[in-house]
């Protein structure tokens, strides 16, 4: 057992380092095995893996030196990096924006993952984003899509996901064809709103620069210059998947999203997302970005459920 003194850097907001009623130095202390004590201007280590905390605790510090926020899901993120042996700041993962909300905030990549799918999206005409649930797939596309027409790089916005995950029969449901899809849709809306507010996102759709359409009614269309999202592409069929890439215009850029851990089609139809891996991974100018549940933004118990899962399917494999 080692004992190590670190010095709390000018400036930086202790509260917010050690979160509220130190939950983050709890963190640190369970993922470590360390004890922290605070001790006027620096902090007390004393455990198992002091350099691990030690390392945890300054690049903690670095993302307030750099005015960046933490909130728990950084604080695990940034501990769990640290644990394999990689590194948030040397990877400047906060470093990049995306775009600003229409509340003047900088939306940024919270992950590696992340920055890497961001990269890809901007450096490539068609990149498909695999992953499970709560890495932000449709957020960052949407983000983008918006930042693309914001600087003029398309004209128009295209989202499309399958309206129904078995098969997109729309007529049992109640009202009119609008009323029939915009609950499947809603997730398309709900980054939209968030990037660009209600207000603007309904403009937009109003002069047809954004379009939030079913995917069974994007055949026969070319889309030009238009950024192209295709979200919950696990539950599309082959054909469905081929009519959607064939649909790409000149000038424009496809993102595809899906998790393939939650296929809805009927038994016996395979994923065309699945089959697309293996049709297009050959292809230059097509890129694959998979994230994994250390990607994961949403609650942490997300990423545990995730993981819970994967663990009972391989078990039961």
């Amino acid at each position: 057992m080692s004992m190590e003194k670190i010095n709390i850097y000018n400036g930086i907001d202790r509260r917010e380092l050690f979160g509220n009623l130190d939950s983050n130095l709890k963190i640190i202390e369970v993922a470590t095995k360390v004890e922290i004590v605070h001790r006027d201007d620096a902090l007390i280590l004393q455990g198992e893996n002091v350099e691990l905390a030690k390392g945890i605790l300054e690049e903690l510090m670095e993302v307030l030196v750099n005015e960046e926020s933490l909130d728990k899901q950084k604080v695990n993120y940034i501990v769990n990096m640290k644990a394999e042996g990689i590194s948030y700041k040397e990877n400047n993962v906060g470093g990049e924006i995306i775009c600003y909300t229409h509340q003047g905030k900088p939306l940024k990549p919270k992950t590696i993952g992340q920055k890497n799918y961001v990269n890809k999206i901007r450096n490539n005409d068609i990149v498909f984003g695999i992953g499970p649930a709560g890495t932000g797939k449709t957020y960052i596309a949407c983000a983008l899509a918006v930042s693309a027409y914001k600087n003029k790089e398309v004209e128009k916005i295209i989202l499309s996901r399958p309206a129904v995950e078995a098969g997109e029969n729309l007529g049992f449901l109640p009202g009119d064809l609008q009323e029939k899809v915009d609950p499947y849709l809603r997730p398309l809306y709900d980054a939209l709103y968030d990037v660009l507010g209600k207000d603007a996102a309904e403009r937009l759709k109003e002069k047809d620069v954004i379009e939030i359409v079913p995917l069974a009614y994007m055949r026969g269309r070319t889309l030009d210059n238009a950024f192209i999202i295709l979200d919950e592409a696990q539950n599309t069929t082959r054909e469905q998947m081929k009519m959607f890439l064939t649909r790409m215009g000149s000038g424009s850029k496809v993102v595809v999203t899906g998790d393939i851990t939650q296929i809805d089609l009927p038994k016996g139809t395979k994923s065309g997302l699945v089959e697309v891996i293996d049709i297009l991974k050959d292809v230059k100018g097509i890129e694959f970005c998979y994230l994994t549940s250390i990607d994961v933004v949403r609650h942490e118990l997300v990423k545990k459920i995730i993981n819970a899962y994967e663990a009972f399917k391989n078990k039961e494999n």
